[in-house]
């Protein structure tokens, strides 16, 4: 498949927010990054403690997020920051936060994408490394009716499809989306898709900590006949998100691959586990490169 060059932000940019999690005022801040750097996040909170590579070897297990974690200091919810960098192609860069996760803003990748942008970005003296797998693969939860299948591409190109269906009593109604991956159709048609929870999880949600400082004008809250003190970007956005949040989660192979992905129902935990897979079956078809060569 046909490779690029790595690329990085011009100049350093930051933006503050709430945390959706702890509700606590953080501060974000992007810096260019070296070729083969990848994305690296830093607490500047914790002192001394070494920066968190966002890939899915430290990956560890959350419910309804993606978090990175080494020696016992994670980053959570990364999954929007990293749809921002995954969408606008940019591959080394050293995100320092002083929390344990980025600002929420307004629960898309809308602000960290215009910020990104318009730090600019630069293209650097490396090539990108790309993962091929000729196969299709296929993972899925019969429990909960989720499942994601990837299939090897005809040309060089990322494709998203997601079905949406919660069933015929909830207040988000069926439906799907499909976007083929690149800077302009990202900021143009998915970095705004907000994510979404229904009311009746709202207080479960904040019994355990969750969203103290949220609104319901902050994300977007359903309640039986709708969004509740909010409005839609689009009728899909809900499944648009659901595109975003894999892209973000699919971001942590730390490599281009191409193909198109087709899930249903799917959250992040079953998007972690299509990353490794792809990343197992990259690495079966390397060790079989390098044995017949030898």
């Amino acid at each position: 498949m046909q490779g690029r060059l790595q690329r990085t932000i011009r100049q350093s940019a930051e933006i503050s927010g709430i945390g959706f999690l702890s509700g606590r005022d953080i501060r974000i801040r992007f810096h260019p990054a070296a070729s083969n750097q990848g994305i690296e996040f830093r607490r500047t909170d914790c002192p001394g403690s070494a920066p968190i590579p966002a890939r899915i070897d430290f990956a560890v297990h959350r419910e309804r997020r993606t978090a990175v974690e080494r020696d016992g200091i994670a980053v959570e919810m990364i999954e929007h920051v990293m749809a921002a960098l995954a969408g606008l192609r940019i591959d080394n860069c050293t995100v320092e936060i002083d929390a344990a996760e980025p600002p929420g803003l307004d629960g898309s990748s809308l602000g960290f994408a215009e910020l990104l942008n318009g730090a600019g970005i630069v293209e650097q003296p490396a090539m990108r490394p790309t993962i091929t797998v000729p196969e299709t693969v296929f993972v899925g939860e019969p429990a909960d009716e989720s499942e994601i299948t990837y299939r090897s591409p005809e040309r060089p190109g990322l494709v998203i499809d997601y079905h949406l269906n919660y069933g015929p009593r909830s207040p988000i109604p069926a439906q799907a989306y499909s976007i083929e991956i690149t800077p302009e159709s990202f900021l143009r048609e998915l970095a705004f898709a907000r994510t979404f929870v229904l009311e009746q999880e709202v207080a479960t949600l904040r019994a355990a900590g969750y969203g103290t400082r949220t609104t319901y004008r902050d994300l977007l809250v359903f309640g039986p006949a709708g969004p509740l003190e909010n409005e839609l970007r689009a009728a899909d956005e809900c499944a648009r998100h659901k595109v975003l949040d894999c892209l973000g989660d699919f971001a942590l192979l730390g490599s281009d691959i191409h193909g198109r992905f087709s899930a249903f129902r799917s959250g992040h935990h079953l998007n972690r586990t299509m990353v490794r897979k792809l990343r197992d079956r990259a690495f079966q078809r390397d060790r079989e490169r390098s044995v017949r060569a030898a």
